[in-house]
């Protein structure tokens, strides 16, 4: 799921961790009240006043559930009014608004301020230690006012509006920059040689819907189970469900990837996880002719997150963005169960042995056992000069590592991805621009996703080879607020994680113990119904 940023701010939420605080959680769950069971890092230095609460339960043999809260009575959180900073989107060109703009900009708001009756408070806000965007300073953020309540701070955001400034009003406990005061964290700790059953990703059969995690778990008869990876929300950007990104469901391939992101690999079971950045290629043959199939069950002509050659605006990976294919193949497999999509554009349906069963116009189903091809633009012309009737085209997908190797799946093995990485070789490395969550070029985009607290899921291995399952609270009134990209990274690590990615958050944000949800959801309207989820079955599953 790709959730809106900010979403659910409306109440007076109490906080989570900063980037400091999240190192005083590392000392927390590795001293006295750590995790038990869980290797810990190097201990950090902790932040004065931060304290740590933990229980444990034990679901099962080898499933181990740790319910945390950490505080620190000494923060002081508050609503405030931003002034934002004038920027062009890179890809668009149309005017955009970010948290923080340049030196320059910042002194001459602060003076223009001034000059209008206001005092304004002026900050250098510093890039996160992302492993792949600039050092130093990422911007000057520029505020007006401390406030009890959101309704002083819209009052004050009203006046510096008529002003002629361009205004949010924000509450001080999502910056990372902040101390946070309360943080509600959930860790699940699956140990592959003592437990006895199997983990595995799941969208239940059917990429097209949209089902609450706790639901999927308790009709699954789930020990334990977190939502997963990024998912289409919206009509406007496709069918609702299907997965942003690659997922591999027993075996079979349900998604392509997004360029190169996150993936969690449940081999095995689930005995074997690990983390890697994955990519896929599909190909389409007929006779001696190929063509690169660039989706696996989503609609064509829309691609959530980008990440595919030709997408327009960008073929790079960018959360939250659809981009759009004149020139499209997608494949879509018996997982697909909803109507086809139709329009312009040429369909052939193939039988379990490749052999192409019709050619025509698009729409229909896919009847188990078949696969189904839709191809618009020049993808369509290919279909239609190369599939007859009683012809073959043969499938082709291939898997691959950052490494280059190729990565196969056997009956057991499944795949959940988002982004971006957390820990990579025992070492906090957060490819957040590779991945599409920031763009330096641009700091309207993605900063409130990533350097913003949120709640957040995320998934890991320890050296030992135990699958973390971690959920983390936020955007919660009288309660916890979230991590940054940044702080979820530290917490990870913190925990032992030698390999470790972000999931899906924010509304999405949820775990199921017994088929129970355990953790308070950010969404107003109770938990939400997410695509693909991460499930702990026991044997008997």
């Amino acid at each position: 799921m790709n959730d809106a940023p900010g979403s659910g701010r409306g109440t007076r939420t109490r906080p989570a961790l900063h980037l400091a605080t999240a190192l005083a959680v590392t000392l927390a769950l590795a001293a006295p009240v750590a995790v038990p069971g869980v290797a810990a890092a190097d201990a950090p230095v902790a932040a004065p006043a931060t304290t740590a609460q933990w229980t444990t339960a034990t679901v099962a043999p080898g499933v181990e559930v740790r319910t945390g809260t950490i505080t620190n009575p000494a923060a002081a959180p508050r609503w405030t009014v931003t002034v934002q900073a004038p920027v062009t989107a890179r890809f668009t060109g149309a005017q955009a608004w970010a948290a923080v703009g340049p030196e320059s900009w910042a002194s001459d708001t602060a003076a223009r301020l001034r000059a209008a009756g206001f005092e304004p408070d002026v900050r250098r806000i510093p890039w996160p230690g992302y492993s792949d965007t600039p050092s130093g300073l990422m911007g000057v953020r520029v505020r007006v006012g401390s406030y009890d309540t959101q309704d002083a701070a819209k009052t004050t955001a009203s006046k510096v509006t008529a002003a002629g400034f361009h205004t949010a009003v924000e509450w001080t406990g999502y910056d990372a920059d902040q101390p946070a005061d309360v943080e509600n964290i959930h860790v699940a700790v699956v140990d592959p040689h003592v437990f006895r059953g199997s983990v595995e990703a799941t969208h239940d059969g059917n990429v097209t819907q949209r089902e609450t995690t706790s639901s999927v778990a308790a009709r699954l008869g789930s020990l334990v189970g977190v939502n997963g990876g990024f998912f289409v929300t919206s009509d406007a950007d496709g069918v609702q469900g299907i997965p942003a990104g690659l997922s591999v469901h027993r075996g079979a391939l349900a998604s392509m990837a997004v360029g190169a992101r996150a993936a969690l690999i449940l081999a095995d079971g689930g005995r074997r996880p690990r983390v890697a950045d994955l990519t896929t290629t599909v190909t389409a043959r007929a006779g001696r002719s190929a063509r690169a199939v660039r989706g696996v069950n989503r609609t064509p002509g829309l691609v959530r997150d980008c990440g595919q050659p030709g997408g327009t605006p960008t073929e790079e990976p960018r959360q939250d963005v659809t981009c759009a294919e004149t020139d499209d193949l997608v494949a879509f497999t018996p997982e697909y169960v909803h109507a086809l999509p139709t329009g312009a554009g040429v369909q052939v349906v193939l039988d379990g042995r490749d052999r192409v069963v019709s050619v025509g116009d698009r729409g229909g189903s896919v009847a188990p056992g078949q696969t189904v091809l839709q191809g618009v633009g020049p993808a369509a012309d290919w279909l239609a000069a190369h599939a007859s009737t009683g012809g073959r085209v043969a499938l082709t997908e291939v898997v691959r590592d950052a490494d280059g190797r190729r990565v196969r799946f056997g009956a057991d093995d499944s795949v959940v991805s988002a982004a971006p990485t957390l820990v990579r070789d025992g070492r906090i490395d957060i490819d957040a621009a590779a991945e599409g969550t920031v763009d330096p070029a641009d700091l309207s985009f993605g900063y409130a996703w990533a350097n913003n607290r949120q709640p957040r899921t995320m998934a890991g291995v320890d050296e030992r080879g135990r699958l973390l399952l971690v959920t983390v609270d936020g955007r919660l009134s009288g309660g916890s607020e979230g991590f940054t990209i940044a702080e979820g990274a530290a917490f990870m690590r913190s925990l032992g994680a030698v390999q470790a990615l972000n999931l899906d958050g924010g509304g999405s944000t949820a775990m199921a113990v017994n088929g129970a949800l355990v953790n308070h959801t950010s969404d107003a309207t109770g938990e939400r119904p997410v695509g693909d989820t991460v499930q702990v079955l026991p044997r008997a599953h």
